[in-house]
């Protein structure tokens, strides 16, 4: 590769300075970040890039088994994604598609100036970087928010209107409730007890208007629903809050897309983190003036994985947000 080949020719007229004995003293005396279990630089270099590489290639095995799971939910349940990719904003993943490529584009140039031992262009680039990484999270968070406002999340949860979700129903219908009107003639002693009614038995909306999940372990159980009193209105899940509650064509287990794009991209957005984290120690040592053409292998490793991230977003985005 480009980088390893330039580090190669940096340090290959140092190579004949190691002793036998010594195991490159003269290395180490002349390369203060050379680690004391190599003997050259270019040694150290491609250990570092393997090292990252076997790293990379965990992480890919990684979000593998969670495009698997992908691939099989949508297999097998097919009018779930398509109906649930309707409450994901593409205009939004959009843009965060472009700022993570952008970000991308800045790393790489950050690993070339680091090469060049340009440390201004490099620090410019990294905060570059980091700007990116920190809009697709405010993105993502204003995602995040919205949906979990409206309930739309993973499990059994998915089926409970928001404001029951949140607490508010059986407040206010505790507030607004009517005194129980006493009895005009007191029961028998000996008589069998009267069905109480219970405090939320009744349900918030219509359950006519919930398709039932599949029972066992496929989704959850649900009770017969009367279809006679189903709506029979279209309801345009953009247009209307808590549309997966009112929506009569909301297929059973819709709970599902939810639970797997909530899993994969916030996995992903875990990992955009981790790189902001790594990053950041770039800066700190860039601004201290440690990388420059005889050693940018930090930068470069960092690069590596904040590509990785970018290519996992690059498929996420048309799997989760452009297949209705």
């Amino acid at each position: 590769m480009s980088s390893a080949s330039a580090e190669h020719e940096g340090h290959a007229d140092h190579a004949g300075h190691a002793d036998g004995h010594g195991h490159g003293s003269a290395e180490h005396e002349k390369y203060p970040f050379l680690a004391h279990h190599f003997e050259t630089p270019a040694q150290q270099f491609d250990s570092a890039k393997l090292g990252m590489w076997l790293f990379l290639a965990t992480e890919v095995l990684f979000f593998g088994a969670l495009f698997v799971a992908y691939a099989v939910l949508r297999s097998r349940f097919p009018e779930v994604f398509s109906y649930g990719s309707h409450y994901l904003d593409t205009v939004m993943g959009g843009i965060n598609t472009c700022v993570l490529i952008l970000s991308s584009l800045t790393m790489a140039l950050g690993v070339y100036f680091a090469q060049r031992g340009k440390r201004i262009a490099l620090l410019i680039c990294l905060w570059l970087t980091m700007a990116g990484a920190a809009g697709f999270l405010v993105i993502k968070y204003f995602e995040y928010s919205h949906k979990i406002h409206e309930n739309l999340v993973w499990g059994p949860g998915f089926y409970i209107p928001p404001h029951d979700a949140m607490g508010e129903e059986e407040s206010v219908a505790l507030a607004h409730a009517p005194a129980p009107a006493p009895a005009a003639v007191p029961a028998p002693i000996n008589s069998a007890p009267s069905a109480v009614p219970m405090i939320g038995a009744h349900p918030a909306v219509d359950a006519s208007v919930v398709k039932p999940a599949s029972m066992g372990p496929l989704g959850l159980g649900a009770g017969a629903v009367n279809h006679a009193s189903a709506v029979t209105h279209d309801i345009i899940p953009d247009q209307l809050p808590s549309a997966h509650l009112e929506d009569a064509k909301m297929p059973p287990n819709t709970h599902l897309f939810f639970a797997i794009y909530y899993a994969m991209t916030g996995l992903h957005g875990f990992h955009v983190i981790v790189g902001m984290v790594v990053i950041g120690m770039l800066i700190y040592r860039a601004t201290r003036g440690d990388f420059g053409p005889n050693y940018f292998t930090p930068v470069d490793l960092v690069g590596l994985y904040w590509h990785i991230v970018d290519l996992v977003w690059i498929f996420l985005f048309p799997l989760f947000y452009l297949i209705h």
